[in-house]
């Protein structure tokens, strides 16, 4: 007898689950999915042009808060946890609310789900949200674009718009992320892989876009698995580095799955080091020896700096930080905090009183954002919340905290400047040492 699944998840690693591990599964049959952490994704199909020959009328995706309902009208007998970033209380939570209901809990891990390249694969990952794995990215692919190798970059999933558009993503250009409709969490995380001149793949069928990133058309030696939230990589890894944040010490043994990803790693960074307490980095020294005490640890900085300190120098300030680092990432101090307090703010504006649409039901959902507006920009609707919310605000000017400038997308009409930051290694080793004992054993040297 076949199985019933439901799948529970947030429009990225669900997808990839179902792809490598129940597509063409005789042994299953996955009823449905449940959506969470994104807004507006529930209410729609895993389309039957992805789904395959077993699912001709694709799979309904429900909001996670009728799951046990579902288990029940659906029959299911497993359902399951395919989503990051969440703390062991809230998967565990889920698996009770799954068990109660009847049904079997399930986390699936790495043999299952994993995709093998021909080209070598160095992943990139974090143990939270926010801790800082893009500057590492650019700072990985920076030290192989100077020996001359051709990198592509996979960035973990992020299909809220037409999947089967969304299959395989391609993005080279500015132009491309026009193109397909990208949001601004998209943008953020595109936008400076393709200003840097390398190539990222995104989309929902991991396998296809493996495959057309090997064979890029621009030319591929090294893939480079660009991480989300905490997740771990979809992809066998040759080189596995995992980014920790002593902003947040504890998280690394605390969050789902975080610490698969630490203890996977054979690279750890303790990043934020210029910003963080003696303490609390050596809390996640001591727990990084704990779990996974044969890596090699780096540690590394995040130095900020802007285009124009005297916006802030003095100022009442709105602080605009990356959504989802505020919301599920639940990070109360971002980059835009950091520049705001080294440049001399007089202080930090709460927005809440001037939230509109959507930005408000955001904050009702995660009341522990405080004083900060994160750049939700999932949809053109929220757009526009966000720049009426911004111009909306008493503030005498705006500290954009993002990976990508907001004025590109929206209207600000206050006097801002916009935060920079990378990755900046501390003593040795470093990553350079790292990247060229990579490139040696793999022979990759031009």
């Amino acid at each position: 007898m076949k199985k019933n699944v439901i799948i529970i998840g947030a429009a990225g690693r669900d997808f990839h689950n179902f792809n490598t591990y129940f597509r063409g599964n005789d042994n299953y049959n996955v009823v449905a999915y449940t959506a969470a952490q994104i807004p507006d994704i529930d209410g729609r199909k895993y389309p039957a042009e992805l789904a395959g020959d077993l699912y001709p009328d694709g799979i309904p995706i429900y909001a996670e808060k009728d799951l046990p309902q579902l288990i029940k009208d659906l029959k299911a007998d497993i359902c399951v946890f395919s989503y990051s970033d969440v703390t062991y209380q809230k998967v565990m939570g889920v698996g009770a609310i799954v068990n109660a209901a009847g049904a079997d809990f399930m986390l699936l891990g790495p043999k299952g789900t994993m995709v093998r390249s021909d080209k070598p694969v160095i992943s990139v990952g974090a143990i939270r949200t926010g801790c800082g794995k893009s500057q590492t990215s650019r700072r990985v692919i920076e030290l192989l674009m100077e020996k001359g190798l051709k990198v592509v970059a996979v960035r973990h999933p992020m299909p809220y718009g037409n999947l089967v558009e969304q299959k395989v993503q391609r993005f080279a250009t500015l132009d491309d992320l026009v193109k397909h409709k990208c949001t601004v969490e998209e943008m953020e995380e595109y936008e400076p892989h393709v200003v840097r001149g390398n190539v990222i793949y995104a989309g929902v069928d991991y396998e296809a876009i493996l495959r057309e990133a090997e064979n890029d058309p621009d030319g591929c030696d090294v893939i480079i698995w660009d991480g989300g939230n905490n997740d771990f990589p979809f992809y066998v890894s040759d080189l596995s580095i995992t980014v920790t944040d002593p902003h947040r010490p504890g998280h690394e043994l605390m969050y789902y799955p975080g610490e698969v990803t630490l203890r996977l790693a054979d690279v750890v960074i303790i990043n934020k080091m210029d910003s963080a307490d003696r303490d609390d980095i050596n809390t996640v020294r001591e727990n990084i020896a704990r779990v996974n005490p044969d890596a090699t640890v780096i540690d590394a900085a995040s130095p900020i700096k802007v285009d124009d300190p005297s916006v802030i120098r003095g100022k009442n300030v709105l602080v605009v930080e990356d959504g989802p680092t505020l919301t599920h990432g639940e990070m109360k101090i971002g980059a835009g905090v950091v520049a705001a307090k080294k440049f001399g703010a007089a202080r930090l504006v709460d927005p809440r009183p001037y939230t509109v649409g959507k930005l408000s039901e955001t904050f009702k959902i995660y009341p522990g954002i405080g004083t900060l507006l994160p750049a939700m920009g999932y949809g053109e609707e929220q757009l526009k919340d966000l720049e009426k919310t911004i111009n909306n605000t008493d503030c005498d000017a705006v500290v954009i905290g993002t990976p990508i400038d907001l004025n590109r997308i929206i209207n600000i009409k206050k006097p801002n400047t916009r935060v920079y930051y990378d990755l900046q290694e501390i003593g040795n080793p470093d990553l350079r040492e790292v990247i060229d004992a990579f490139i040696e054993k793999h022979g990759l040297k031009k």
